[in-house]
């Protein structure tokens, strides 16, 4: 009887299936149906070749390039109805304000058309291997984060950050764009957009190739869990580091500024506020390798410090960031007392008020008080974020474990770092003041901006530091 009944059963499916009851079941090579389905029903939205068209002209976004464009697990997620509209307000938003619900198709289909579209929509103008995704570095990616944001890709683009999404609605989500693009095309597009989608919003940004590799980079960690960042200090470069090296590159780039030994009295420092660092006052070998390492490579703006420090990796190359650090750990051991009082007015640290020339902060942020409660748990989560977690780098390096300004880091800054024991100064320190400091750094010292910090991290800190002064 179950013989009889499977029987029949197949029997009403291959009738089915010859007479167009139920949908054809498809295999990996069945490349004609994938055709039928590009030429006959994506085609009637998505262009498929021809010159690249202003978006106002068209119904979708072309897709000539689509066998370039797309990670393939994202685009099968795509076509099987697996993912969010990518376009809040439709990709015509000039005629519509809601999102479309783009058709599925069933898992088999959705395979078929990305093996058709890997073999007749690849785009000649991408360079196979142009953008290394594993020479990405947590840094880059971050320092990618504020190009992105300082050229505008914010104003059309959402994404997400520290949990919220963020940015214009008008163009396509790029929460997830690490899961979606080819980060080769994506490369090519970041290079001119103007040859996708022309006369359409999107511009072409006066960015440099290291700036735009790092929006790049940027753009290809969202939405990847656990991406694994590219270390550079493990690079064979500095496996091979030479001191001797490092001290020919010294004397011929960074003495200017930084002094033949060191001292911070290079015959260029007299015309610079804040003025150089005191090398010879800094243990190197105390100072995290991530952090030297940006610093040198990527200079003191990337950093949020002092734009005074050039980006030194595009003039000396890895091998040559690798020979510095190897010289600066070798040669200065640090030891000395914290910067005495400097040209520019700043005082001893650890003196009680210190004589600061701070620019003061927008009205706006003047005015704002600490939303967070002064608790146990919000003055300890501060305590942690100032002695070990805050990025780029710990508040104790400069401000020492104390607050008192004696971090072994602080040795080398004129003006010195803030005492916050001090409680005669920290009583006049409004929490806005604070707050715009800390997010943007102070100019003409050695503070540098924690922009990247969430607001309430830096509401935690505030409460930490008010809660040192004495």
């Amino acid at each position: 009887m179950k013989i009889r009944r499977a029987v029949a059963l197949s029997l009403v499916l291959f009738v089915g299936v010859a007479l167009g009851f139920f949908p054809k079941p498809l295999f990996g090579g069945d490349q004609q149906r994938a055709k039928d389905l590009v030429q006959n029903t994506c085609a009637q939205c998505h262009r498929f070749e021809g010159q690249p068209e202003s978006r106002f002209n068209l119904k979708a976004p072309g897709l000539m390039w689509a066998g370039s464009k797309y990670q393939r697990p994202w685009l099968i997620r795509w076509l099987t109805g697996k993912e969010a509209p990518l376009y809040a307000k439709g990709y015509r938003w000039d005629q519509d304000q809601k999102p479309v619900k783009h058709m599925t198709v069933s898992p088999a289909e959705a395979e078929a058309i990305a093996d058709y579209f890997d073999q007749h929509n690849k785009d000649q103008r991408v360079k196979v291997g142009a953008f290394d995704l594993s020479k990405v570095s947590k840094f880059e990616a971050s320092f990618g984060g504020m190009a992105y944001k300082a050229h505008a890709c914010l104003g059309c683009h959402v994404i997400e950050e520290n949990g919220k999404i963020i940015g214009g609605p008008q163009s396509a989500s790029l929460v997830a764009a690490g899961q979606r693009y080819n980060q080769d095309w994506l490369f090519r597009f970041g290079q001119n957009p103007q040859d996708f989608v022309p006369h359409s919003g999107e511009f072409l940004a006066d960015a440099t190739e290291p700036q735009l590799r790092a929006v790049i980079g940027f753009l290809m960690v969202q939405g990847v869990k656990d991406f694994k960042y590219y270390e550079p200090w493990t690079s064979p470069e500095f496996g091979t580091a030479s001191v001797d090296r490092g001290k020919v590159i010294y004397k011929e780039y960074c003495a200017q500024c930084h002094g033949a030994t060191g001292k911070g009295d290079g015959p260029a420092a007299s015309g610079l506020e804040p003025k150089p660092a005191i090398h010879a006052n800094i243990p190197f070998d105390k100072v995290p390798i991530d952090y030297l390492y940006n610093v040198i490579n990527h200079g003191g703006a990337a950093m949020g410090k002092s734009p005074n420090m050039p980006y030194w990796g595009l003039t000396i190359g890895q091998q040559g960031v690798a020979d510095v650090m190897a010289y600066l750990k070798a040669t200065f051991k640090g030891g000395a007392e914290v910067a005495q009082a400097a040209p520019s007015g700043g005082s001893p640290s650890g003196v009680c008020p210190q004589p600061r020339k701070t620019v003061k902060a927008p009205e706006e942020f003047l005015g704002k008080t600490n939303p967070l409660p002064a608790s146990v748990g919000t003055i300890n989560a501060g305590k942690t974020l100032f002695l070990q977690t805050a990025q780029p780098v710990a508040c104790a390096m400069c401000h020492g474990n104390e607050g008192n300004g004696q971090g072994f880091m602080g040795a080398a800054l004129i003006p010195p770092p803030r005492n916050f024991t001090c409680g005669k100064m920290m009583k006049d320190l409004p929490d806005g003041q604070l707050f715009w400091i800390i997010k943007n750094g102070s100019p003409g010292t050695g503070m540098m901006s924690f922009a990247g910090l969430p607001d309430d991290q830096v509401w935690q800190l505030i409460h930490y530091i008010r809660s040192l002064a004495k």
